[in-house]
């Protein structure tokens, strides 16, 4: 069981922090003879995938580093463009390793607005006045765990969906933010949240959530 990530969203849908706890590396390295017999494309500045899944490598995958230095975006680390790096025969063979594309800062930030305007419109839609809006999402892999305070800050959870106590972790960190943000006299409402105690308490309650999976009984 895990906790993946956390994101706090301000009322105008505003990401103010984000901390990624633990990130599962699913991430193949292979060394490739010419021709490359995957198909590549340029996808959001980044080279992924698009055809010839093999030895867990997966369409969507991203590739991360050529010849064990890391790729920046669609470029090598000395500024080649990389699908025409692996179209010259001269530079093989080589050891690509692909993986999932990990979230720029921007992307993160997009994302959390996003989720704010998807949990407006779940209150939008409840048939009942008064709808709380989105609590929860699952998937297969993760769920997302969403708990608003009555001041309009979000705080928001991905975690394993087996991960037992997440309503308890989401109220004691409005308890930390409550301790270490909103009393920090050189902390400004609704803005990025730059504070030393409040992220060593966040990160204590996240491991003690994942070992005791509860910080008592929850609602």
């Amino acid at each position: 069981m895990a906790i993946f990530s956390v994101y706090v969203v301000n009322k105008a849908g505003g990401l103010i922090y984000q901390y990624d706890n633990y990130v599962p590396r699913a991430e193949v390295e292979k060394t490739f003879s010419f021709p490359l017999d995957l198909v590549l494309k340029i996808h959001d500045e980044k080279v992924v995938v698009s055809f010839g899944q093999r030895d867990g490598i997966r369409v969507g995958h991203a590739v991360l580093s050529i010849n064990g230095v890391d790729v920046n975006g669609k470029y090598t680390a000395e500024g080649k463009e990389i699908i025409e790096y692996l179209k010259e025969a001269t530079n093989y063979p080589v050891s690509i390793r692909f993986g999932r594309a990990r979230l720029t800062s921007n992307e993160k930030l997009m994302l959390a607005s996003m989720f704010h305007s998807l949990f407006a419109i779940g209150s939008q839609l409840s048939p009942e006045s008064g709808s709380s809006g989105i609590e929860m999402l699952e998937t297969d892999t993760f769920k997302l765990h969403c708990f608003q305070t009555l001041t309009g800050i979000k705080f928001i959870v991905l975690a394993d969906p087996r991960q037992a106590g997440i309503d308890a972790l989401l109220r004691k960190m409005y308890e930390i933010y409550s301790d270490f943000a909103l009393k920090n006299p050189f902390y400004s409402l609704e803005m990025p949240i730059r504070c030393e105690l409040f992220d060593q308490n966040l990160k204590s309650a996240l491991e003690i959530a994942e070992k005791a999976g509860t910080f008592g009984p929850g609602p």
